[in-house]
């Protein structure tokens, strides 16, 4: 638990610095900051996404997740949350909403999110989750420059979702197999792919509401081998 809490700690660092050093750019260098991030985050999406083994489980995982999240409203509650950090800063809730879903996928979506904290809860290895703390850093300042306090919001997120790992890692540990966690970051990816749209302009896409597919792709993978 120790490396998941450096890990939140520096993103907290990272975010703080990138929320002061983007008060002092320019519109124009926000803006081109802002595109190249977002084309930053498409390469990201689609390269987490060709780890994808079973194209049926991707697209039953993100249409049931589709379901699931916008039954519980899920992009309200990310809403709700913006409106709140909104009356303790100066940002737009837009910036800190989508600084807050943006830097939680790209932060914990992925390989070394899920087993770096295996590592620590089932071997006391940090390895992993250090080396994502420096990588996690510095994309922390590049984002927080341009997306603000809600990417300091992000390390919260880091708290719960890869503290929960660690410390329930002999249970969930099983269930994880290299297979689940391919499918579990193909289906990230693809939020992180819309969070790049989202980005650039392109789209307008209630990613919070596809948030429950990176949960149920595992799920399908573990209920199909059994058969």
């Amino acid at each position: 638990m120790f490396a998941v809490a450096v890990n939140a700690v520096v993103v907290v660092l990272g975010g703080l610095i990138g929320t002061l050093f983007g008060k002092l750019l320019k519109d124009k260098y926000a803006s081109a900051i802002m595109t190249a991030l977002g084309l930053c985050t498409l390469y990201i999406g689609f390269s987490g996404a060709l780890k994808g083994e079973n194209v049926l489980i991707a697209i039953a995982a993100m249409v049931l997740g589709a379901l699931v999240g916008t039954a519980l409203n899920l992009d309200g509650a990310i809403t709700r949350l913006g409106e709140r950090a909104q009356r303790l800063t100066r940002a737009r809730y837009g910036q800190v909403a989508e600084g807050f879903v943006t830097a939680s996928l790209l932060f914990c979506v992925g390989a070394m999110s899920v087993t770096g904290s295996l590592e620590a809860g089932l071997s006391a290895k940090f390895d992993t989750l250090y080396a994502k703390s420096a990588l996690d850093f510095a994309a922390a300042i590049m984002l927080a420059s341009t997306l603000g306090l809600g990417v300091v919001l992000s390390a919260f997120t880091i708290l719960v979702y890869q503290g929960a790992i660690a410390l329930l890692a002999g249970l969930i540990a099983p269930l994880l197999s290299v297979s689940a966690i391919n499918e579990m970051t193909c289906v990230g990816s693809l939020l992180i792919i819309a969070l790049g749209l989202n980005l650039l302009k392109i789209g307008s896409f209630k990613v919070a509401d596809l948030l429950p597919a990176i949960l149920i792709a595992p799920a399908l993978v573990s209920i199909i081998a059994l058969f």
